[in-house]
């Protein structure tokens, strides 16, 4: 990974403007397709989509598994400390995207002792009822809030992604604006790809930042196969829920959720993989 690895080693020293005013609107073709919402009409030093494949997140009592990709994509510029974060293109840095809450909001699920077709036949119908709840991870914050340090990624030590995030939780009854966290009291999640030092009761995890490899033009790293961890954030309670009636109904989803949460009772686990992209390379397979 001779090119981008280099690259990475003088960011700290050398201020090199990579991309200067490319034009905003564009279509990266083949093996860039997936960089399309990389801010090329900025000074950028890297195109950068990270695509969660697996893992979960656990609130409370509610253990969330992420079964529809989640992508965080946008680029990353050289600043006064380092690599500052800059948000995709289209605004969708942080695309969201509802995730199925296990049974409900009620909680309620099939028993692990029956057959595996009347388990699933069960809980898809509570998943998709009335009680049937999603669960979003939303930006709290300005993409700029949001940390990368390939550095740390790479070495698996420190703080290697931080998330100012909100939980947003969707069906009919809650309404459209019951979120977990808020843009003035975010859920800021550091993720790392070492081991966690998390109060108790929570005990160490161990993430991974995967294996690396590079494209023939050594123009893409991709590190795959990684873990971004973090089992120390707290939660704060939920608000906005049922609309004029939230001050009943917050109250209420926080019984069944187990909110708030403080730190070391939460744990979040982003498994997929991380790639970095020359955006000159990317801008000229248009």
């Amino acid at each position: 990974m001779r090119r981008l690895f280099i690259a990475m080693a003088l960011t700290a020293a050398l201020v090199v403007p990579v991309s200067q005013a490319l034009a905003s609107s564009h279509n990266p073709t083949g093996e860039y397709k997936q960089f399309a919402e990389c801010p090329l009409n900025k000074t950028i030093f890297f195109c950068t989509y990270a695509e969660t494949t697996s893992g979960f997140f656990q609130v409370g009592k509610k253990t969330v598994p992420l079964k529809t990709p989640q992508i965080l994509q946008g680029g990353l510029a050289l600043g006064a400390e380092g690599l500052d974060f800059v948000g995709a293109e289209n605004g969708e840095t942080l695309v969201k995207t509802p995730q199925t809450v296990p049974g409900g909001l009620l909680g309620v699920q099939a028993p692990l002792w029956w057959p595996k077709f009347l388990r699933d036949l069960f809980n898809e119908t509570i998943n998709k009822g009335l009680t049937g709840v999603t669960a979003t991870v939303e930006l709290a914050a300005p993409a700029s809030a949001i940390k990368v340090n390939i550095g740390n990624l790479i070495s698996e030590e420190g703080d290697a992604l931080v998330l100012p995030t909100k939980i947003k939780l969707s069906n009919s009854f809650l309404g459209s604006n019951c979120y977990i966290g808020s843009n003035s009291k975010p859920v800021v999640i550091p993720f790392t790809t070492g081991e966690t030092s998390p109060p108790p009761p929570n005990t160490p995890i161990k993430g991974s930042a995967g294996t690396a490899a590079e494209n023939e033009a050594g123009t893409i790293l991709t590190l795959s196969g990684g873990a971004f961890v973090n089992n120390s954030f707290a939660a704060p309670g939920a608000n906005g829920c049922g609309g004029l009636f939230s001050f009943l109904i917050d109250p209420f989803v926080d019984s069944i959720v187990g909110l708030p949460s403080p730190a070391g009772t939460n744990t979040a686990v982003l498994e997929g993989k991380f790639q970095l992209a020359e955006p000159a390379a990317v801008k000229a397979s248009e």
